[in-house]
């Protein structure tokens, strides 16, 4: 798992005509809520080696996380076919995480 977030960010319309399931997980690399929630959000992921994972950084003028409405970091959107099926803010356990997965799995 990289531990930067993407500069450059793909569409909304991009992200929308992901096939299958994707995170996209946005934050910053000098968050301290990002950092902490990383031994987290990693050890839920590495159990599922072929998930899509998109890190993007977000800000102010950030579109692709404006369009998503993003206010806190991190904030990890998960999307099934498109379509955003379950959102967690700050994370501070696995479970949380987990359970989101298993939501944007079963849909």
């Amino acid at each position: 798992m990289s531990q930067d977030y993407a500069t450059t960010a793909p569409t909304r319309e991009e992200v929308d005509a992901l096939p299958g399931t994707s995170v996209i997980e946005f934050g910053t690399s000098w968050c301290g809520h990002c950092q902490r929630a990383q031994p987290h959000i990693a050890a839920v992921f590495a159990k599922h080696p072929d998930l899509r994972h998109l890190r993007v950084e977000d800000g102010p003028g950030r579109r692709l996380g404006r369009s998503f409405r993003v206010k806190l970091w991190p904030t990890l959107v998960f999307m099934r076919d498109g379509e955003e099926v379950a959102r967690v803010v700050r994370p501070t356990d696995e479970q949380v995480i987990a359970d989101a997965l298993e939501a944007a799995e079963a849909s």
